[in-house]
């Protein structure tokens, strides 16, 4: 397992922002930012790891982004298996567990073959927990989550008066992985854009004007400092929280 450092965020998530326009800034076509772009992941993956950070979420694929055009989503479906491919024995032998989240059913045979090598060849693996957002939606998780226990309640394995919050929570995508406690989102948008909904309610979130191609670790380390220097008090006083530190 990854040291876990004082003070650090336990789970971080990612929305990679910005390639499209990344790559237009240069007069180059969208998908030269996309292959940009897998060069931060690679950097973010490492440092994160080397910070001891325990769980990484990158959202790669939104349900949303079906909407774009099918010569866009086919070279991005091809990138994946292309990185998959080329970066899982580095991943392995770096203790890294890799697992994807999302519609697996909207992807193609290929990719998911290929996300479920990945994901059997690092299982065992203790370092960072890299999780994979692909064709994932908050939505969607939260009424799949929904529909289980709907299910459930229908077959009579399950009293609807006992649902509470952690019965949907275990049905979502990261059932037994902590909550996020820091968002980073590139690109200099101000929104979730539909992830994690249910999981990023209490994260402290950095909106960064950085294109993804171009953020860097010390771009990661300024997110790391500001959620650092904040007190997280999820509902409770200031006067509370030092009290327990008594």
């Amino acid at each position: 397992m990854p040291q876990k450092v004082a003070g650090l965020p336990e789970h971080v998530a990612v929305i990679m922002d910005g390639n499209g326009r990344w790559a237009r800034k240069r007069g180059m076509p969208r998908p030269a930012g996309h292959r940009a772009g897998v060069k931060s992941v690679r950097a973010t993956v490492q440092h994160a790891a080397r910070l001891g950070i325990r769980q990484l979420t990158l959202f790669a694929f939104s349900s949303e982004n079906w909407k774009r055009p099918a010569e866009e989503i086919g070279v991005l479906m091809s990138l994946f298996r292309e990185v998959l491919q080329r970066e899982v024995a580095e991943l392995h032998k770096n203790r890294v567990r890799l697992q994807f989240i999302g519609e697996r059913e909207r992807l193609g045979p290929r990719l998911r073959t290929a996300i479920e090598a990945a994901e059997g060849h690092t299982a065992d693996n203790d370092g960072l927990q890299l999780v994979v957002a692909v064709a994932y939606g908050g939505r969607w998780d939260i009424t799949n989550a929904a529909r289980k226990l709907a299910q459930k309640a229908r077959d009579g394995e399950l009293d609807p008066e006992t649902i509470d919050e952690q019965s949907l929570a275990d049905g979502l995508q990261l059932a037994g992985m902590s909550d996020p406690d820091l968002l980073i989102r590139t690109g200099g948008e101000r929104r979730v854009s539909n992830f994690l909904l249910w999981n990023l309610a209490y994260a402290e979130i950095v909106f960064s004007d950085v294109l993804w191609p171009d953020f860097r670790e010390s771009d990661f380390d300024a997110a790391v400092d500001y959620f650092t220097g904040r007190q997280r008090r999820f509902g409770h006083t200031p006067e509370q929280l030092e009290a327990a530190k008594c």
